[in-house]
């Protein structure tokens, strides 16, 4: 029986995708898996280097479609294997707009658009445009040992807007320019520096530490975790909109959510919020 405080269990029928374990010996397209609370999308080609194709693209595109109508309150991104993500398939790089890097700019865009929080889990080191699959989410753990590159110039690449704008809005320009020009590699401390890593940790404890986190927003207010989600992104890009926040302010302090938060504060007691 679950506890009163323990955030809902998300009833599994409700999605399209696979709720089963996936082992690391399993290839294929990124697998989506709900516990209760949370989600976990795995990308799942290990022996490639979990490099991204089409298929691949669409594929975490349906999870994102179907996560955003559900109930879930954290989605953590993760991989198979020694290496988070090599990026985009470079054999690909010539196909038409619809299914090339068009569609690999739509896909990091769905995830930045995701309602609820968003946790990447780096147990490896992330190439290319999964760099920027990584920044898209809210949150990156990551481990002693992994690195970074970006080699877009190295290959004649120019960056596609939405990516170039997280980069700058979230690093800031003088980093970016560092990652897009000198397409230097940074270590696990240089990216805790700069704030592209959130937390850094050795690798056996990478679980609990994302865990932790998971935990931590699974257990606060949704109206106000997945407004405010929403309103700091919207200032990150420059569009800002006072109506829009005050209509969360309001929502948030109409809600039963907070009532429920005051009472449990005053009561020295785990609030149960139910989203409303």
């Amino acid at each position: 029986m679950q506890a009163d405080n323990a955030p809902p269990r998300i009833a599994t029928r409700a999605f399209t995708m696979s709720t089963a374990p996936h082992p690391a010996t399993e290839t294929g397209l990124p697998h989506c898996q709900v516990d209760g609370a949370r989600a976990t999308v795995r990308l799942n080609r290990p022996a490639h280097h979990n490099r991204l194709h089409r298929a691949d693209l669409l594929a975490l595109q349906r999870h994102c479609a179907e996560l955003a109508k559900s109930q879930v309150r954290v989605v953590v991104l993760q991989a198979e294997g020694p290496t988070f993500c090599a990026g985009f398939n470079l054999d690909e790089l010539d196909a038409d707009a619809q299914g090339g890097p068009l569609l690999f700019e739509q896909t990091v865009e769905a995830i930045e658009a995701l309602p609820m929080p968003t946790i990447c889990r780096l147990q490896g080191s992330v190439f290319g445009g999964a760099t920027d699959l990584a920044l898209a989410c809210d949150f990156r753990i990551g481990v002693t040992g992994m690195s970074l590159r970006m080699p877009a110039a190295r290959i004649g690449l120019h960056y596609y807007p939405s990516g170039l704008r997280r980069y700058v809005s979230r690093l800031g320009l003088s980093t970016a320019k560092r990652l897009f020009l000198l397409a230097q590699t940074l270590d696990a401390c240089e990216l805790g520096r700069i704030g592209y890593l959130d937390r850094i940790c050795e690798p056996d404890a990478l679980d609990a530490a994302v865990q932790e986190w998971v935990d931590a927003l699974a257990g606060a207010a949704p109206l106000a975790i997945d407004g405010m989600k929403r309103s700091l992104d919207e200032i990150a890009r420059g569009e800002y909109d006072l109506e829009r926040l005050s209509e969360r302010v309001a929502r948030c302090a109409a809600s039963d959510d907070l009532r429920e938060g005051q009472a449990a504060l005053a009561a020295r007691r785990e609030p149960r919020f139910r989203g409303r």
